[in-house]
């Protein structure tokens, strides 16, 4: 039996992604992403949606370019400093030790760390309610090489992490893999 529990976020889990970008300073900023994932293949794209009330809103509206880092097991006490944090106040790069590499090809940072870096140029922005989307077309991927080897699993090498929503708010990893 099923009950009705109203119009809510009951869609589990969502992937967990670390936003960079770089404010009206100039200075390197990361942001945990709880709502964002790919939309649309050609061009390939990804979106996030950012509150206007953050520090990451203002640099994304100036700058209209993000990086997109996935997080794995490896960064998950990265990931969820970067979403309790304002980097109004915090210089999140300097506290956990990453290091913020200047993209060749859009105007924000990637993580050097991490191991996937999508390098993001704003091609939409949808006032949405309490967030605003971002879409931002792939313009070029960083990866580590050691994902591009024929005979791994990229998935179960990577260990990418899910975020719980509803009344989790918990960092998960995604288990392992149940079909071909």
């Amino acid at each position: 039996m099923k009950r009705n529990i109203g119009a809510k976020l009951a869609i589990y889990p969502t992937p967990v992604y670390l936003a960079a970008t770089y404010d009206r300073d100039g200075k390197a900023n990361v942001m945990t992403v709880g709502w964002g994932g790919v939309c649309n293949s050609i061009p390939p794209c990804v979106c996030i949606s950012v509150r206007p009330a953050t520090h990451t809103y203002h640099a994304l509206m100036e700058r209209k370019a993000f990086t997109l880092n996935l997080a794995t097991e490896d960064f998950t006490k990265e990931a969820a400093y970067c979403g309790r944090f304002s980097g109004k106040n915090v210089d999140k790069f300097k506290e956990l030790g990453l290091t913020p590499i200047r993209s060749n090809v859009v105007d924000a940072p990637y993580i050097q760390e991490f191991p996937i870096n999508l390098a993001c140029k704003i091609i939409q922005i949808h006032e949405i309610g309490s967030h605003t989307q971002f879409i931002g077309q792939v313009m070029d991927v960083e990866m580590d090489e050691t994902l591009l080897q024929k005979d791994i699993s990229i998935l179960e090498h990577l260990k990418p992490i899910v975020y719980g929503v509803g009344n989790d708010f918990g960092y998960y990893g995604i288990g392992k893999k149940i079909s071909q």
